[in-house]
């Protein structure tokens, strides 16, 4: 019989956060149609309806203890609703994403990231400094192809979440965890 040894310290609980923006039940609708219809073109494993959403700010792997100051991060933020029309399907080989974007992107979006992006650096969270392409990914391992012409969706942006994210074996699990509305 062997000893074992002590114990291994768990680290502190993480979770795995994004703010997003989140569809309603029918801009969920619609994106999930336009996902069935392009998956028809393009192949790959389509997302499930209820993972679909608009990523503003990955933060990754965060200690729970720091939601409290996300959560006082976003309510700084300051920015007027906006109609978001999604319009532009596109593919990125490198990674085999099939999404749906924006062909015009609305002042009030840019004005959000901004807005939310300030808050986070200012509360020292790194921020993707990259220009932001509003998009919703509709498709993995996708072999893509020429952009087809779709249905333009429409999405009437009026809150943005905090989102937790858990992998497990039948994919990735999200749950809001808080919500801020925009300004009407």
């Amino acid at each position: 019989m062997t000893e074992s040894g002590p114990a291994e310290t768990a680290g502190p609980a993480t979770l795995r956060l994004f703010f997003a923006l989140w569809p309603d039940d029918a801009t969920r609708a619609v994106l999930n149609r336009t996902g069935k219809w392009l998956h028809q073109h393009w192949g790959g494993r389509r997302m499930r309806a209820d993972t679909l959403h608009l990523t503003l700010a990955f933060l990754g792997r965060t200690p729970v203890e720091q939601l409290d100051d996300l959560a006082a991060c976003a309510a700084t933020v300051r920015a007027d609703a906006f109609e978001l029309i999604l319009d532009r399907p596109g593919y990125w080989r490198h990674n085999r994403i099939g999404w749906l974007g924006a062909s015009r992107t609305p002042p009030q979006y840019v004005e959000l990231i901004g807005a939310l992006n300030a808050a986070l650096q200012a509360a020292g969270y790194p921020v993707d400094t990259r220009p932001h392409v509003p998009h919703v990914t509709l498709l993995r391992n996708t072999a893509g192809g020429e952009p087809q012409a779709c249905v333009p969706v429409s999405w009437s942006a009026s809150e943005f979440v905090l989102v937790a994210s858990r992998t497990e074996a039948e994919g990735a699990q999200y749950e809001v965890i808080r919500r801020w509305f925009l300004m009407a």
